[in-house]
């Protein structure tokens, strides 16, 4: 009788040996087979990156070029605002732009960065939705321009209060770099794609690599005695206390970019009265939420005492209520804050800081207060 075969197969980064070889616990992520922690674990993961500098691999995620036919950077901008609701047009060379692709109702299809590289737009998208976004680009814009995916390039992430000095040594011109600067860089010898940004809320770096060297520039970075390496947990963590959204958790197609509490990231040029006012996806709702305000919206929660609230509690207005109003859509302990910090969804009328709302755990009503986000400052270098 022949083996069974696994139903799926796991695709494996550029870095999977590495990660094995460094004692990566590995389990499935978005289709890859990705590395959790490693033996020093997600707590002393999550503060050295808090405290020095944090390795990570993100190669899962797509990266994909948007080239105007014509030639002319501008065209690949007007041709892309046709799907999101930012403005490209303005995003000036050597610059980059978080963005969100959204349907005809105004959810969200995914979320992206968005780089001006001079002659042509480099798109960094999620990694579950990266072949659906592909698909996406190539049925609406595919008259305007060439749609090019670009496998066989990694991606890393340097993040932390130390991550300039470090990264600083092999490529001079990271130190002038800027939060939101993105561009072609020589990083140690080898031709890369930097940008100064950062999931974890840190000053931090992501760099597209070719896939070839990508294991020899991390173990060139991780050779420095400032840097470790670091798995999904740690991540997710250290995204949790920035207060930052995980989509197909705490945005989808069923939030608006409002609900999301994202509309800073819409730019008075794409709102009503602006030079290009809609003309995107869903651009009537979306638009209208921002003059009028949306139903409900996207908060930070503190719980009261020390119990982590997670994925998928139900949300009260009181204790003794059976209707939920919402729900918690990332939750768990910051080690940062040294207490247990979740997001969620709540009417407005329940949204407002410090209004006390109850999560549902084990059978019992816990309080928690709606709290400002980021749970910990940003470190940006602006």
């Amino acid at each position: 009788m022949l083996a069974r075969e696994p139903e799926t197969s796991l695709k494996r980064t550029p870095l999977h040996a590495l990660h094995v070889i460094s004692g990566g616990k590995m389990v499935p992520f978005a289709g890859y087979d990705m590395p959790v922690q490693y033996a020093t674990g997600v707590l002393r993961e999550h503060l050295h990156t808090r405290s020095s500098a944090g390795l990570f691999d993100v190669s899962h995620m797509g990266q994909i070029a948007l080239r105007p036919k014509s030639g002319k950077v501008e065209d690949a901008a007007l041709a892309l605002e046709r799907l999101v609701p930012q403005d490209i047009l303005g995003l000036a060379p050597g610059r980059q732009r978080y963005a969100q692709f959204t349907n005809e109702t105004g959810g969200l299809l995914d979320d992206l960065m968005v780089a001006n590289f001079g002659s042509y737009l480099f798109l960094v998208v999620n990694a579950a939705c990266k072949v659906e976004d592909e698909a996406h680009l190539r049925a609406s814009l595919s008259g305007t321009c060439v749609i090019e995916p670009l496998p066989d390039r990694a991606l890393i992430a340097l993040q932390g209060p130390k991550a300039c000095s470090v990264l600083t040594k092999f490529c001079a011109e990271i130190a002038a770099m800027r939060f939101m600067d993105a561009g072609p860089r020589s990083v140690g010898g080898i031709d890369c794609f930097v940008s100064r940004s950062g999931y974890t809320g840190e000053d931090g770096f992501e760099i597209s690599v070719p896939a070839e060297k990508a294991e020899a520039l991390a173990k060139t970075l991780l050779g420095d005695s400032d840097v470790l390496p670091i798995g999904l947990g740690a991540r997710d963590s250290l995204r949790l206390e920035a207060g930052l959204c995980l989509y197909g958790h705490d945005i989808d197609t069923t939030t608006t970019p409002v609900e999301g509490a994202l509309e800073w990231s819409i730019q008075k040029s794409r709102r009503n009265g602006g030079a290009r006012a809609g003309g995107f996806p869903g651009a009537d709702k979306i638009l209208s939420q921002l003059e009028q305000g949306a139903p409900r919206r996207r908060v930070g929660l503190r719980p009261e005492g020390r119990a982590p609230v997670r994925e998928g509690a139900p949300l009260f207005a009181d204790a003794a209520s059976s209707e939920p109003i919402g729900a918690v859509t990332s939750g768990g302990f910051g080690p940062t804050v040294n207490a247990p910090i979740a997001m969620g969804y709540l009417p407005c009328s329940h949204a407002a800081s410090s209004s006390l709302v109850f999560a549902e755990l084990r059978g019992q009503r816990l309080p928690l207060r709606v709290a400002a986000t980021p749970f910990v400052p940003n470190t940006y270098k602006r």
